[in-house]
């Protein structure tokens, strides 16, 4: 599944206009995340320094996307109360704000009736969708590229219908 899917920094270096990101899991167990987020449990500090070896690539990478004219949104549908791994990404989302990422929270209850795809999705461009798979612990289990344009629609369609109803992360309490 994986395996014919290109690094995510050339899915971007190929982006020419827009690139948006849909979470709506509220837990992920990525394994590149885990002692960062051990650290953060036990106390409570989080690594937010955009130049520091844990978030230099991906701020090089969104800020370069974004000097060439990207517009990267990402919106994250989560539970209330938040899970700790909510509460965790939002104590450094203010990285992917300074990165260029505009970001917003959508409270699952105020999502109930919107038609969502079945996994969390990167969409470029509104027409090349990276599917992201995970387990049910939120081990990532792989992705896929699809080009299906009627996939790519319901993406398209579901992530704005998002956006209009989620709050910027400057605005956004976590509860």
């Amino acid at each position: 599944m994986s395996s014919n899917v290109p690094p995510f920094d050339e899915l971007m270096a190929g982006c020419t206009r827009s690139a948006i990101h849909l979470e709506m899991r509220d837990q992920y167990d990525v394994s590149d995340e885990t002692e960062d987020f051990e650290t953060w449990r036990r106390t409570g500090k989080r690594e937010t320094d955009p130049a520091s070896a844990y978030w230099g690539p991906w701020v090089d990478l969104i800020s370069g996307a974004v000097a060439r004219g990207i517009v990267v949104r990402r919106a994250r549908i989560v539970s209330e109360p938040v899970s700790d791994y909510i509460r965790y990404e939002h104590a450094s989302t203010g990285v992917n704000i300074h990165a260029g990422e505009q970001v917003r929270w959508l409270p699952r209850r105020h999502a109930s009736d919107i038609a969502l795809p079945g996994n969390d999705f990167w969409l470029f461009d509104d027409r090349l969708i990276r599917w992201g798979y995970f387990s049910g612990a939120g081990a990532s289990a792989g992705h896929e590229l699809s080009q299906d344009p009627a996939a790519a629609k319901l993406c398209a369609e579901a992530f704005e219908a998002v956006w209009t109803r989620a709050v910027p992360h400057d605005q956004y309490e976590i509860r």
